[in-house]
C-alpha cells in the first residue's frame, strides 16, 4: 500500500482504521493527500494519527525538489522583491521555486491544500496573515514544512514566520517629519484589520506624542496599499485650508498617489508638502522627486523564510518568529515647511 506507515510501537495502521471506523485504504488515501475522502473523515483520521504518532517508511513517494511560494496577488511591486528573495535562497540549496496564486490576503483558498499535498514540495513559503487550523494540521501530517512571510499581518503563535519592525518604521518616518518642524502630519495606512497598518499607526502616534503634537483624527486615513488609494486620500487631505504640510504613506505606492494628488492640487513637493513612503521598492528612487521612505527588507525577509525550511531545527517549530529591522532612507521628497530638500540620498 503506497505511503504505508508505522504507527507507534503498539498501534498499527489497521487499528487506526478500525478506531476511525474506516478502511485501511481510506487511511492510506488520507496520508497521500487524495481528494476523494470527505472532510469529516479526513479530520477524524488525521486526529487519530496525530494522537498516536506515526512515521513514514522510506518507500513513501519522494518529495519534489521544489519550494512553493504562495501569494494572494502577484501584481504588486513588493511581491517581486519577495519572489527574488525566495529564489536567491532556494538557488543556494539547488532547489527550484514554483509560484502559486491563491486565496485572499488572509489565507489561501480551500482547494490549495489538495494541490500542494499532491505536489509534495520540500517546503512552502506563504505570504498571508494566517492559516486555517486544518491547513496547518494537514501540512504537518505530511511533514511539509511551512513558513509565513509577514509584511501584512500577525500569524498565529504556532506558525513559523518572518516579519519586520513596523512600529519602529512608523516612528522613524513620523519623527523625521516632526524633526523638520512639521506640525500637521497626516498618515495614510492600510486596512484596520492588518497588524502592520495598526503598528505603523501606533508608531506615528508615538512620534507625534514625543513631539508634543496632537493627533488630529481627520488626518488619519485607512486604505489599500496602492496608488489609487494614496491618490484618493491625498486629494481629500489636500483640499482644504487646514491641509497637512506632510503625509506619511503606508506604502511607496500610496506615496506615489499622494505625489500625483499634490501635483493636481498645485502643490510642490517638498516645498509645499513633504511625503514619506514605506517599503523602499526600487521604484521609489525614480519618482519625481525621489521618495524618502522606510526601507522594509522584503527580499531579506523572503530569503530568511526560505532558509528556515532547510534548517532541521526550524521547519514547523511553534513560536519561531524572526523580526527584521527597518530604517529610514532620506531622499528629496521631504524638507522643512516651505523649504527645499538637500540634494542626494542619505540613510538615517
Amino acid at each position: 500500500m503506497h505511503g504505508e506507515v508505522e504507527v507507534g510501537a503498539r498501534v498499527t495502521l489497521a487499528q487506526v482504521a478500525k478506531e476511525a471506523g474506516v478502511s485501511a485504504t481510506t487511511v492510506s488515501k488520507v496520508l497521500n493527500g487524495r481528494s476523494d475522502v470527505s472532510r469529516a473523515t479526513r479530520a477524524r483520521v488525521e486526529r487519530l494519527l496525530d494522537v498516536h504518532g506515526y512515521r513514514r517508511r522510506t518507500a513513501a513517494r519522494p518529495r519534489s525538489p521544489l519550494v512553493e511560494l504562495v501569494f494572494h496577488e502577484l501584481d504588486s511591486v513588493w511581491a517581486m522583491e519577495l519572489v527574488r528573495g525566495v529564489e536567491n535562497a532556494a538557488r543556494a540549496h539547488r532547489t527550484e521555486v514554483v509560484l502559486t496564486r491563491s486565496g485572499t490576503r488572509h489565507a489561501p483558498a480551500p482547494d490549495w491544500i489538495e494541490g500542494v499535498l499532491g505536489r509534495r514540495p520540500l517546503g512552502v513559503v506563504l505570504v498571508f496573515s494566517s492559516l486555517p487550523a486544518e491547513v496547518k494540521q494537514r501540512l504537518r501530517s505530511r511533514s511539509i514544512p511551512f513558513v509565513i512571510v509577514d509584511p501584512a499581518g500577525d500569524p498565529d503563535p504556532d506558525v513559523p514566520s518572518v516579519g519586520s519592525a513596523n512600529w519602529a518604521g512608523g516612528l522613524a518616518a513620523t519623527r523625521h517629519l516632526t524633526g523638520h518642524g512639521h506640525r500637521r502630519v497626516a498618515i495614510i495606512t492600510g486596512f484596520e484589520d492588518m497588524l502592520c497598518s495598526l503598528a505603523r499607526l501606533d508608531g506615528y502616534r508615538s512620534a507625534m506624542t514625543m513631539a508634543g503634537l496632537p493627533v488630529d483624527p481627520a488626518l488619519v486615513r485607512h486604505g489599500r496599499y496602492d496608488v489609487r488609494s494614496g491618490f484618493e486620500h491625498g486629494m481629500d487631505l489636500l483640499a482644504g485650508p487646514g491641509r497637512p504640510t506632510a503625509v506619511f504613506a503606508g506604502s511607496d505606492l500610496q506615496a506615489l498617489g499622494v505625489l500625483e494628488a499634490a501635483r493636481v492640487r498645485g502643490l510642490r513637493v517638498p516645498q509645499d508638502l513633504s511625503v514619506v513612503g514605506y517599503d523602499d521598492v526600487p521604484l521609489a528612487q525614480w519618482s519625481s522627486p525621489p521618495l524618502t521612505t522606510v526601507h522594509q527588507p522584503l527580499r531579506h525577509m523572503a530569503e530568511e523564510a526560505t532558509r528556515m525550511l532547510f534548517r532541521p531545527d526550524d521547519p514547523g517549530r511553534p513560536g519561531r518568529r524572526i523580526e527584521l529591522a527597518t530604517h529610514l532612507v532620506v531622499r528629496q521628497s521631504t524638507a522643512p515647511p516651505g523649504g527645499t530638500a538637500a540634494p542626494g540620498d542619505a540613510v538615517a
